[in-house]
């Protein structure tokens, strides 16, 4: 991996750092799971000890009852991240295209068109997220194949060359990764993808089959468990979606392979056991997820956090699953209704908005698709 302000020109760090890199890890992975957190292997609910999220912005839930078609027409939508006057950016898949749709709906408008994007199996324009000082900065940030990598890049809707500012994360036709956002402590946090290589993710000097912590500028995060390194939790195969709750609590959506899908909570140096571990190790060596589905309901993608329940888009599951993060067993909305779903994210004022996934050459498309719905809050 590099970075434009690069610490290292390839893909592994010095050989004294990943040696660091895996004392400091083997110490962290002997950490029991988080207390009061549920590990057992199938569908199962977040722990009722643990303190309820506040509410959404809006001070209401979404009202997945009202649901509000916003935009249709869409090419493999992905990415999905709000503009602070509410209307929402969409990253068009295999197009490379960036889509601005307007809070109350209408047909989207291309704002940019993000150069060198490479599309082909699970590659091509994926993430987007949007700067925390967007109104100051204008910065809006992608993750995307390209011909040799897999990259993060950040632009101005307003034109100009993308800034390259991590490169060098192996792509493959498959586990690319690709969802990015900023966390509550203003940093930029990757998922990646394994690309085909399960050794990889064990591998503290490889950015594949890892989740990234990094500053706006694209250098390692401070504080992260390895400093240098921008390495802030391995052993994911594929990780899809990742939200944090109001008391910072931060979750991982996990793509398996054959058996199990994932959700965990994210903590710093932990180890999360692919490819050693599919769903529930019940050892202290790996962490442990707090659910899992089988992977012919979930095969899970993108996830928002909206009161005190985490929302998780299922591809294969066509569903959306609902987590109640204070106690309850999780539930599944719309099963079949729309088809794939790829990304859920909460809208400024507090309205859930969800993209279908059904052009994605894995998928049945339906008139109209691909769409994104959106339901208010209530």
């Amino acid at each position: 991996m590099r970075m434009s302000t690069a610490i290292r020109t390839n893909a592994r760090w010095s050989i004294g750092v990943v040696t660091a890199s895996v004392a400091l890890l083997t110490g962290c992975s002997g950490d029991a799971p988080p207390a009061g957190r549920p590990t057992s292997a199938t569908p199962t609910s977040a722990p009722a000890s643990a303190a309820p999220a506040a509410p959404s912005a809006s001070g209401g839930v979404p009202d997945l009852s009202a649901p509000e078609t916003v935009a249709t027409g869409l090419d493999v939508p992905w990415g999905l991240a709000f503009l602070p006057d509410g209307s929402a950016l969409v990253a068009e898949r295999d197009r490379g295209r960036v889509l601005r749709v307007a809070p109350g709906g209408g047909a989207p408008r291309q704002v940019f068109e993000v150069p060198g994007v490479a599309a082909a199996g699970e590659g091509g324009l994926l993430g987007l997220a949007v700067a925390r000082d967007y109104a100051e900065t204008g910065w809006v940030y992608a993750y995307h194949t390209a011909a040799d990598d897999n990259r993060i890049v950040r632009f101005k809707l307003g034109g100009g060359a993308p800034e390259v500012l991590f490169d060098g994360i192996d792509k493959a036709g498959i586990h690319n990764g690709g969802r990015i956002a900023f966390g509550p402590d203003g940093m930029l946090y990757a998922g990646t993808g394994d690309a085909g290589e399960g050794s990889a993710s064990q591998d503290p000097g490889d950015s594949n089959g890892k989740i990234l912590r990094l500053t706006p500028e694209g250098r390692a995060a401070p504080g992260n468990p390895t400093p240098g390194s921008p390495v802030w939790s391995l052993g994911h195969r594929n990780v899809q979606g990742l939200a944090w709750a109001a008391d910072g609590t931060m979750y991982g959506i996990e793509f398996g392979q054959n058996r199990f899908d994932e959700v965990n909570v994210i903590k710093p140096g932990r180890n999360y056991g692919w490819p050693e571990v599919e769903g529930k190790g019940g050892g202290s060596r790996y962490a442990d997820p707090i659910v899992t589905w089988t992977t012919d309901v979930a095969s899970p993608s993108g996830a928002a956090i909206a009161g005190d329940t985490l929302y998780v888009a299922a591809l294969r599951g066509q569903r959306l699953w609902t987590v109640p993060l204070g106690g309850g067993e999780p539930r599944a909305e719309f099963p079949g209704r729309y088809g794939r779903l790829r990304t859920v994210a909460v809208a400024p004022d507090g309205a859930l908005w969800l993209t279908t996934s059904n052009t994605d050459r894995n998928g049945d498309g339906r008139d109209g698709d691909d769409r994104i719905l959106r339901f208010p809050a209530r």
